[in-house]
């Protein structure tokens, strides 16, 4: 047998052992990773913390390739802290008043369901009508609860957050102020604390833009009236149209009957604290 031809057959044995080799390490390793794969979600499913430590890693790691490729930080909580609700999740009344208002304002139907959700759960708490409620956010800031006034009142309900910082501890501090529900509750408590001062709702609204010691505000409270008559009606199931012109004040149901003017040793007592919501 010559070199050359044995040379040949070591080469193909040495060749077929390195294959063999490889396959059988390759196919180990793969048992291997299948080995670790098992126990890891075995340990996992036996210790809770490291399932969520695992998770939280993972979530960490895919906000940063987010923030790589796209350049924006995602903030899953936005959507809890965001002011809406489904218009479908309000009882047919509520629902027919935030749309309306929704068109009315072109303001979406989610923020305006939400607070008007919340209009009629504190107009119960506080005996004052919804709709009235409702109707003072609509004339002071157009449901803009970033509005702020020459003078200096802010949010929805256009409360002046100086004179009535302290009703925003409760909140957190004056930033509450642009909170759209914590303006509405605020704005409610003065609202509320007007027309028991003054002993009617007329003159409460007065005060309440600060117009307490004239007659003429500016058409204030007829506007008012007109819209929580609009509201009224749209609660009630009748067709109002979204630019129908200002009706008579007169004809507007009062607030509810548990709201009683003060003594007047009270009413003397009472500071000046009301909105003064100068036009």
């Amino acid at each position: 047998m010559s070199a050359t031809h044995t040379m040949t057959i070591r080469l193909r044995r040495l060749t077929t052992v390195v294959t063999k080799g490889f396959f059988e390490v390759t196919h180990n390793s793969f048992a291997l990773i299948g080995l670790a794969v098992l126990f890891a979600t075995m340990a996992l499913l036996a210790r809770p913390e490291l399932r969520e430590l695992g998770e939280v890693k993972l979530f960490g790691w895919l906000q940063e390739r987010q923030v790589i490729v796209t350049g924006l930080v995602s903030d899953p909580v936005a959507s809890e802290r965001a002011t809406a609700t489904d218009p479908a999740d309000l009882p047919k009344q509520q629902a027919a008043v935030a749309f309306w208002l929704s068109k009315k304002y072109n303001v979406a139907p989610e923020p305006i369901s939400a607070l008007v959700s919340e209009a009629y759960e504190i107009g119960s708490q506080t005996r004052l009508e919804p709709t009235l409620i409702l109707a003072v956010m609509a004339i002071e800031s157009g449901f803009n609860p970033f509005a702020q006034s020459p003078v200096g009142a802010q949010g929805l309900m256009q409360v002046m957050t100086k004179v009535h910082d302290d009703k925003y501890e409760a909140f957190g501090g004056i930033r509450a102020a642009f909170d759209p529900v914590a303006n509405l509750r605020v704005g409610v408590q003065v609202l509320k604390e007007c027309i028991a001062r003054a002993g009617g709702l007329d003159a409460g609204l007065r005060h309440y833009v600060g117009a307490g010691n004239t007659q003429d505000d500016g058409g204030y409270v007829a506007k008012v009236l007109s819209e929580q008559l609009h509201l009224q009606r749209v609660a009630e199931g009748r067709t109002v149209a979204v630019n129908a012109p200002n009706l008579a004040p007169q004809s507007v149901t009062p607030l509810l009957p548990a709201i009683q003017p003060l003594a007047p040793a009270a009413s003397a007592a009472m500071p000046e604290r009301v909105a003064l919501l100068q036009r």
